[in-house]
């Protein structure tokens, strides 16, 4: 018997065939296609996503060779995926980095009504949460609207594809639209932002104890698998990669270099005081909350430099960054190069990215060097503002397999940073909710034990303590950088030949 897992990631979309024990039976992988039809915009073809996540399912299912008794599926959050009655995509999906919306976010900020919402939430509004992004549609594309009947999220989608039904899990619902100490709908937070209309588009809301559904006969005749097969809608991907690396009980911390650089702390309570920036999402038994910051920009980053010192993958940056001392000899980078600015652990839909200190002393190594700890920065102060003091903390995700990198965060955070042995962590939490879904394990603590495992620990090296000054240094120059964005915002507004810049 297999359970295969589903992760539809941003860029990659992932299938896991697990025994029941969490040995990894098979993996296939398959790109998917980000659409920038403007500056600023990032859609996704919604049948496209579909018709991956089903050859990825059926790859997986042929490798394993056995029969399949359950699938479990996570997935990109926030974006907005609308779908008409009879649940077909009434246009692209618009998705979490997308900008678009950034002018509706703006004006409800300056109406005063993020503290409120803030405190109902726990989650700070940014334009690519399905609130904004159908707001500015109701402004700029009614007609999308007029034809859509319900506003899923990725893995909803890709549940309603696989069941029939359509649902929307807690984590999903809780940004932006969950009362999240009730785990219920909010329509106080739907007043309040002027957009109550918008509880006509919202899915039912599946709970932990209710996240089973059941292969239809169309989806099983083209996935090849018995009709009736349970299908899990686990917690949607930032969620699920807690979970597989660990991350389920208060005080445990994890980051995910990925796409986003999402950095995740577990508390009890959600106090409306903290620092208003991040997502609080419910996670396990009732009052404990994953306080998560998923940033803007992460590996792409990386991508980014390797293009601009001319190496040829992101590893060779932080390969590049191992010969290089720590604090790149001076060199400050800001690592907020998303087009729609940044969201965690601030909110700035104008903030860019900067490299600071410059001189014709510094070579490629000290620009990857300062990269790489900027990057750190963010970690650390994402760390910060969820209010946690985390005894170590676990990574994962692709830019998990640069040890230089893993130490860097060490030394940066002053914690022990463990790299999970699983190759596909998001995937492996949505094994574990699975297995508390179907019965086979009590809770989320005892799944995680049992089938998380720790590849090595990266202990905080002799520069930790001299990374407290340098990070001192970087919030000082961000605040210093803040001032500016407005000016350079004005600048790529103004037409360049035949282009204006997006802001």
């Amino acid at each position: 018997m297999a359970i295969i897992s589903v992760d539809v990631g941003t860029s990659m979309i992932k299938a896991v065939a697990y025994d029941r024990d969490g040995s990894e039976l098979a993996l296939a992988r398959q790109h998917s296609t980000v659409l920038r039809p403007r500056p600023g915009w990032a859609e996704q073809d919604m049948n496209e996503v579909w018709a991956a996540v089903a050859e990825t399912i059926r790859s997986a299912a042929r490798q394993a060779g056995r029969q399949v008794e359950a699938i479990t599926l996570t997935g990109q959050g926030d974006g907005c995926w609308l779908v008409d009655a009879d649940l077909h995509p009434t246009g692209n999906a618009i998705l979490w980095n997308d900008a678009r919306a950034s002018g509706i976010v703006n004006e409800w900020a300056s109406a005063g009504l993020e503290p409120e919402s803030f405190a109902i939430n726990g989650t700070r509004t940014f334009a690519g949460l399905p609130h904004a992004i159908m707001a500015w549609l109701k402004v700029n594309d009614p007609a999308r609207l007029d034809r859509s009947a319900m506003s899923l999220s990725c893995d909803g989608w890709v549940f309603s594809c696989l069941t029939g039904t359509a649902a929307m899990d807690e984590s999903d619902a809780a940004a932006p639209f969950l009362d999240i100490r009730l785990r219920t709908y909010s329509p106080r937070l739907l007043d309040l932002l002027g957009i109550a209309w918008m509880e006509g588009f919202l899915p039912p809301l599946l709970s932990d104890d209710a996240r089973v559904g059941h292969l239809s006969p169309e989806a099983a005749k083209t996935l090849d698998l018995a009709a009736g097969t349970p299908v899990v809608l686990a917690p949607y991907d930032i969620v699920a990669t807690a979970v597989g690396a660990g991350t389920v009980s208060a005080g445990s911390a994890c980051t995910i270099l990925g796409t986003t650089l999402c950095t995740q702390s577990v508390t009890v309570g959600h106090d409306p005081g903290l620092s208003k920036a991040g997502a609080t999402i419910p996670i396990g038994p009732p009052g404990q909350y994953l306080r998560a910051f998923p940033t803007l920009a992460g590996t792409e980053v990386l991508t980014w430099a390797a293009d601009l010192l001319g190496v040829d993958s992101a590893a060779a940056v932080c390969e590049m960054a191992a010969n290089a001392p720590a604090g790149a000899a001076g060199l400050m980078f800001m690592p907020y190069l998303s087009p729609a600015g940044e969201r965690a652990p601030f909110l700035d839909h104008q903030a860019r990215g900067m490299l600071l200190g410059l001189s014709f002393d510094h070579s490629p190594v000290h620009v990857a060097r300062a990269v790489l700890e900027g990057l750190s920065f963010v970690i650390r102060d994402c760390l910060d503002a969820s209010a946690t003091s985390p005894t170590e903390l676990r990574i994962c995700g692709g830019g998990a397999n640069s040890a230089a990198w893993a130490q860097i965060i060490a030394d940066v955070t002053g914690v022990p940073t463990v790299r999970s042995a699983d190759t596909e962590v998001g995937a492996k939490g949505a094994f574990i909710a699975a297995m508390v879904a179907l019965g086979a394990d009590p809770d989320l603590d005892t799944g995680a034990k049992r089938y998380c495992h720790e590849r090595d620990v990266f202990s905080p090296g002799p520069s930790s303590p001299a990374y407290q000054e340098h990070f001192d240094g970087f919030l000082a120059l961000r605040s210093t950088a803040g001032a500016v964005w407005p000016q350079l915002a004005q600048i790529r507004a103004v037409p360049h030949g035949n282009r204006t810049y997006a802001n």
